[in-house]
């Protein structure tokens, strides 16, 4: 997993004190020298499959961007197709409410398994061949969709689909945030979160598009063929990752990529690649030295407590997203709008309501979560979708037949504020456990929160229908999936510390001291995000509302006690 930006620019402001340009110069010399050597006796230095290659590197970021948005798009898509089809695909396959339950839940099932490949891939393959195997992945699993003939079919092509889901989602963004230069990483890694939620609207316009199609869910379960195969053809004009290639020595090849993706002409981008093999080389010395279990390390979450309560706090950020059935209700959207009185047709076209909510959701949290800090965001976020629950239980209560028009608009008034407020909360669902890992666990943590996101999903979404018959829809959408939402809520303000504009060094601080005492200073400073948000022009000159900076604090020695 690559490192946070902060870790990067922390390295290269060491790298401007420690390291003088002469010796960023030299490696430059040495390398170029290696290269033309390289060349005479072979040819060439191998930088990609097809060599893509502009005369000005920089113009490479784009190709950079239309990729980061078609892997968001096909991710997002692939997991919401499947509401339009649910309204057509049970009848024609003659499948009963369990066998549809499964149907649904297969792809995050799938998905599961390929977080828990996510990890070994990466490191045994690279980056670029393990999005190359997630687009054939992605391919298979849609072409078997569309041609599925009975129950058995239908479950395999989800679970295989979902193996290109989970692979693809947690190697996409480390792919990019390793090729493209650190001023417009966070932008782009951002970028590829929003085009998630922008895929699940356009999902749902899919869906729309096929509707009065003889066989219309095949076509809709296809349609991700079109952008896996486009993927999968821009795949071949990329290169691997430098920062890949950097950590398993083969340091030639990964300048001859940065030389032809970045360019070494300016000093900045010298002096990143010089930095970039000094903290390959800083991993490497850290894992070795921090290890308390050395030949399994990632036995370090269950005997070092620092590492324990990052598992802990990560993973039940990871917890609270899903089990407040966002997946379920955006899988079974079209289901849930047929349910409150519109027909198939305009319960097709409504899904997207709820899509563009979440979409649109997402723009603030891009904008303003830097600046208000991870505590104060979710905390503020998670009680606007608890309302939006409270409104959608409300609104079974309202009967169709007597009012149908009520019925609707109070449906859609708690969907569209749930989808929006859970946009905003959805992009802390990867900020926090990428920070807050130790550097030398942090693959190991990622995957662990991977496959609990996706174990999650398809807990919520295989249950959904039993669910809504045992407790009813209220009880569903207000009791369990709004309780949930508000013993979450209780637990942020305790236990969440907040991690805006620290150092992993602060970071690992802060996880080092006694959750006692992180929740004492939440208590104390409870009232604080409170008072900043109001006061903006003050944000800067404080610390971030609900814990207190540790920059003044770096020296002295925290106990790490249980």
């Amino acid at each position: 997993m690559p490192l946070p930006d902060e870790t990067k620019e922390d390295a290269l402001a060491q790298a401007s004190s420690e390291w003088d340009g002469e010796e960023v110069d030299a490696l430059v010399r040495d390398l170029e020298a290696e290269l033309a050597a390289e060349a005479s006796r072979n040819g060439k230095v191998k930088k990609g499959l097809l060599e893509l290659e502009f005369r000005d590197p920089r113009h490479f970021t784009w190709v950079l961007v239309a990729f980061a948005s078609m892997g968001g798009l096909l991710s997002g898509l692939d997991q919401s197709v499947i509401s339009g089809a649910n309204l057509y695909l049970p009848r024609d396959l003659g499948l009963d409410t369990r066998q549809n339950s499964l149907v649904n839940a297969a792809m995050p099932l799938g998905a599961v398994g390929g977080a828990l490949i996510l990890s070994p891939s990466n490191e045994l393959f690279g980056r670029w061949w393990s999005i190359i195997i997630s687009c054939i992945l992605y391919t298979i699993g849609a072409a078997l969709e569309a041609g599925s003939i009975n129950y058995g079919m239908i479950i395999a092509a989800r679970v295989i689909l979902g193996l290109g889901v989970g692979l693809e989602g947690g190697t996409v963004p480390v792919y990019v945030a390793e090729t493209v230069e650190r001023r417009i990483r966070g932008n782009l890694v951002s970028l590829y979160q929003f085009n998630i939620a922008l895929g699940e609207v356009l999902g749902y316009a899919v869906a729309a598009m096929f509707l009065r199609l003889p066989g219309n869910w095949r076509y809709i379960l296809g349609s991700s063929l079109v952008f896996s195969t486009l993927m999968l053809a821009g795949m071949l004009f990329l290169p691997e990752s430098p920062r890949f290639l950097m950590h398993k020595g083969r340091v030639l090849e990964a300048y001859a990529v940065w030389k032809r993706i970045r360019g070494v002409e300016t000093r900045e981008a010298r002096e990143e690649f010089f930095v970039m093999r000094q903290s390959v080389l800083h991993e490497r010395r850290v894992a070795a030295e921090s290890a308390v279990h050395k030949g399994m390390p990632w036995l370090d979450f269950f005997t070092v407590p620092r590492a324990r309560r990052a598992l802990v706090y990560a993973n039940v950020m990871i917890l609270l997203g899903q089990l407040t059935g966002v997946n379920a209700i955006m899988y079974y959207m079209s289901v849930l709008m047929h349910q409150i009185g519109f027909d198939d047709e305009k319960a097709n076209y409504m899904s997207l309501v709820g899509g563009g909510s979440l979409l649109l959701g997402t723009i603030p949290a891009i904008f303003l979560m830097e600046r208000y800090g991870r505590r104060f965001w979710a905390n503020v976020m998670l009680p606007g979708f608890l309302i939006g629950l409270v409104v959608i239980g409300a609104s079974y209560q309202i009967s169709p037949e007597r009012n149908l028009r009520a019925a609707e608009a109070t449906y859609l008034v708690g969907l569209i504020l749930y989808m929006a407020f859970f946009g905003c909360y959805a992009c802390l669902t990867w900020v926090v456990p990428s920070e807050v890992y130790p550097t030398y666990l942090r693959s190991y943590g990622m995957t662990t929160s991977s496959a609990l996101l996706f174990l999650a999903s398809f807990v919520v979404t295989y249950n959904f229908s039993a669910m809504q018959d045992a407790m009813t829809p209220t009880g569903l959408a207000l009791g369990f999936y709004g309780g949930i939402a508000l013993v979450g809520w209780v637990y942020q303000l305790l236990f969440m510390p907040e991690t805006k504009d620290k150092t992993l060094e602060e970071i690992d601080l802060l996880f080092r001291q006694p959750t006692a005492k992180i929740v004492a200073e939440n208590m104390r400073n409870l009232g604080q995000g409170l008072h900043d948000f109001f006061t903006v022009g003050k944000w800067k000159s404080k610390g971030a509302a609900g814990q207190p900076t540790l920059r003044s604090h770096m020296s002295n020695k925290i106990q790490d006690d249980n």
